[in-house]
């Protein structure tokens, strides 16, 4: 299974992906998509555009996206719901399953505390992704995400199983 890891983000977007065999994980790449523009409109067209070369490049079987949380800046929460929702057209378009994640659900997952902090979790990324080279906090906050559904992801194949062998 390849995961696409997704932090959404109006200026930075992250992206992660990683290969699933079994119980391992291995780092395929990692970026970030910069919007471009100077408008709402072009910015996110050029998130749009290099998210979809992302996918073409690496061709994932599922996409996972950080939830958004709401915070004081009623208008800031509104453009980053905007870049999250292109964050969930692209994978959509490709057919991919996609997984959305609470930010703590994912700290708890790579960390093992829910309200950890960004160097923890990019330092628990290089842990479980041996010898990876991260390009920046957005990627590394992608990757554990990706990290995070391919747990879920296997927990959810397992019970698949488990419920086709009792129905057998």
């Amino acid at each position: 299974m390849r995961v696409l890891g997704i932090d959404p983000g109006l200026r930075n977007m992250g992206w992660g992906i990683i290969d699933v065999a079994g119980s391992r994980i291995s780092h395929v790449a990692n970026g970030i998509c910069h919007s471009v523009g100077d408008d709402l409109a072009r910015r996110l067209l050029s998130l749009h555009e290099q998210l979809t070369d992302v996918l073409h490049s690496f061709q994932p079987d599922h996409a996972a996206i950080e939830q958004t949380f709401v915070n004081k800046d009623g208008a800031g929460t509104l453009k980053l719901g905007q870049a999250r929702g292109i964050a969930m057209l692209v994978p959509a378009q490709a057919g991919l399953t996609i997984g959305e994640y609470a930010p703590n659900r994912v700290k708890k997952t790579v960390v093992g505390v829910g309200h950890a902090e960004k160097h923890q979790v990019e330092h628990m990324v290089k842990l479980q992704l041996p010898g990876v080279k991260i390009n920046g906090a957005d990627a590394a906050d992608a990757l554990a995400i990706a990290i995070c559904h391919a747990h879920y992801a296997k927990a959810a194949g397992g019970l698949e199983a488990a419920l086709r062998k009792a129905q057998a």
